[in-house]
């Protein structure tokens, strides 16, 4: 049974440096706690301002380790200010998903106890769905791929699309054993959703049929469709009738958000890009560097990312007290919240990042928050 793993580290931009010293500070107190595995960190540099210090994005010897890498933790990378030639904004991120194959964008929008929630009904409390991106193809393909794409002109630019059956089959077999996992977990939990537009593209028609092919050979799940813009609707309406919605690239990126909303905002909102062979765990947020340094970034969505890398390491290498101390993060960052710690830009508190670390560290020096 492995017991030792090397993580690559990429702080990236804006707060990314932030709330990735606060994970760590988590981690180390976990770590410390289960002393029955070992985290190895090597931090890489990327991101817009190493484009702006360096004209690199992303240099070879950070995506080599990458590769390395059993898991790699992402604080944010990007800047308004900074931007490729074309107009486009630094993005190494697309450039792992593409070069790592991390087909699944991972995104739990769960709703954490003892939190004011948008949503006035009192359903809302139980809202706990995952929605899964698929990421190395549907409308960032012309980003991906960008010889395929016509040149642009000041008069007409353009953009491609590309759906491929084996995109879409693997994507939903991923979906289907996430389902399942959670149903073992949860009774109420098992079924998948497929979020398409398939009655406007034709690509969107290609992958549709593919999700009920798939759906055939998981009959113990249950499955059912809905297109983008009735995803929208419902996920106001009755966001907690859902389970794990797949979804092309695009629509997963823009409901994400959405989602994201319910719980209280992008600070609260964990996420893995997940391949068969690689791992990479950010939160969903970005740089926000108009409040970098200041102490005021919420670190609760990358000590979830965080939760769900240690749940992945321990699933992947059979190691227990990896998926114990996944749960025991988790259910610390709940006992916190539900004790009225209040941050600034969901909740207009003033716990800050601080404040936060400090508060889950000290939740899992107690018994009661073993999972």
């Amino acid at each position: 049974m492995k017991s030792d793993f090397r993580i690559v580290v990429l702080p990236g931009d804006g707060i990314g440096p932030e709330v990735i010293q606060a994970c760590l500070a988590v981690l180390a107190a976990l770590e410390k706690q289960a002393g029955s595995f070992r985290l190895n960190y090597e931090e890489h540099p990327g991101g817009a301002q190493c484009y702006a210090d360096t004209g690199t994005a992303f240099p070879e010897s950070s995506m080599r380790a990458s590769h390395e890498a059993d898991a790699i933790l992402f604080g944010a990378m990007g800047l308004p200010s900074v931007r490729y030639p074309d107009g486009t904004e630094i993005a190494p991120q697309l450039d792992l998903r593409d070069e790592l194959d991390l087909y699944a964008g991972v995104r739990p929008i769960r709703a954490i106890p003892g939190t004011p929630l948008p949503l006035a009904d009192p359903r809302a409390a139980g809202i706990d769905f995952v929605i899964v991106r698929e990421q190395t193809e549907g409308w960032f393909y012309g980003r991906l791929r960008p010889d395929a794409v016509p040149a642009a002109t000041d008069d007409e630019a353009f953009d491609m699309g590309r759906i491929t059956r084996a995109g879409s089959e693997r994507l939903f077999e991923f979906s289907f054993a996430l389902a399942a996992q959670r149903k073992q977990r949860n009774a109420a939990k098992g079924r998948v959703t497929c979020v398409d537009k398939s009655n406007v593209h034709r690509a969107l028609a290609l992958m549709n049929k593919v999700f009920w092919e798939v759906a055939k050979k998981h009959p113990d799940i249950a499955a059912d469709h809905c297109y983008v813009d009735a995803m929208a609707l419902n996920m106001i309406r009755k966001p907690w009738d859902y389970d794990v919605l797949p979804t092309e690239n695009q629509f997963g990126d823009i409901l994400s958000d959405l989602g994201a909303g319910l719980i209280g905002g992008m600070g609260m909102a964990p996420s893995g890009d997940i391949g068969d062979a690689h791992g990479l765990f950010q939160p969903s947020h970005g740089s926000a560097p108009d409040i970098a340094g200041q102490g005021k970034a919420n670190p609760t969505a990358m000590l979830l990312s965080a939760a769900m890398m240690l749940d992945w390491l321990g699933t992947r290498h059979k190691v227990p007290a990896m998926i114990d101390a996944a749960a025991r993060l988790e259910a610390a960052v709940d006992r916190v919240f539900a004790e009225r710690t209040v941050t600034p830009f969901e909740f207009g508190g003033t716990d800050g990042t601080a404040a936060v670390t400090r508060a889950v560290i000290d939740a899992l020096a107690t018994a009661e928050v073993a999972a």
